[in-house]
């Protein structure tokens, strides 16, 4: 148990360094004050241009893979390892840690992001074949409806449906670890859900992924 605590505690740290708002402080910028107000790469995109989303997706997605490829499976020096049955669940500590961190940063007044670059960081560090099926549902939903929030959201729970549909053993930490990131990832998002349920939330054209064309629409 003191294992599963140490790295969770540790991923939450990690999580903590939020891309957005660690580069934003070397320019002078809080996005939280730009924009939608969301401290993610989607927000850095729109209001801070390309080169920057891409310093805060990288920075975002390798704080998940390292929290769930390095952390989880680490052996720390003066720390007991878990038993037998609990080791299994370091990772879903270590990886649901990790996108609290992102959306509870320590380090930045508890007001981070919305968690989607960092589970697919974490993603990643788990099983990569996973990431398929929820980058082809992002990609279909946005084609299919242009809401991005919306998207981020199905993804989470195609990732929750595709390690359900999966084999292998043990399966307990790997679901719970689906389940429960698929219903953060819909409580950060909402404010989306109130905005779609309004009528006032912004749609990307179908273009958007591919060239300038694709600003909200």
């Amino acid at each position: 148990m003191i294992e599963l605590l140490v790295k969770g505690g540790l991923s939450y740290l990690l999580g903590s360094i939020v891309g957005s708002l660690v580069i934003g402080g070397f320019r002078g910028v809080d996005i939280r004050a730009l924009g939608s107000g969301n401290a993610g790469a989607t927000n850095a995109l729109r209001t801070q241009g390309k080169r920057i989303a891409f310093g805060v997706l990288v920075i975002d997605l390798a704080k998940g893979w390292i929290a769930t490829h390095l952390i989880a499976p680490a052996l720390l020096p003066g720390i007991a390892p878990a038993a037998p049955a609990l080791h299994p669940w370091c990772v879903t500590a270590c990886g649901l840690a990790v996108i609290l961190g992102h959306v509870y940063p320590l380090w930045f007044g508890f007001r981070g992001g919305k968690g989607v670059a960092t589970l697919v960081g974490a993603v990643l560090g788990i099983h990569p074949w996973l990431l398929l099926p929820m980058v082809l549902t992002w990609l279909a939903a946005v084609m299919l409806f242009g809401f991005v929030g919306l998207a981020s959201m199905l993804s989470a729970f195609a990732l929750a449906v595709s390690i359900a549909l999966s084999a292998g053993n043990p399966r307990a930490p790997l679901l719970s670890f689906g389940v429960l990131v698929a219903l953060l990832i819909v409580f950060t998002h909402r404010s989306n859900i109130a905005r779609m349920r309004a009528g006032t939330e912004s749609r990307a054209r179908r273009l958007w992924l591919f060239g300038s064309h694709g600003r909200q629409a």
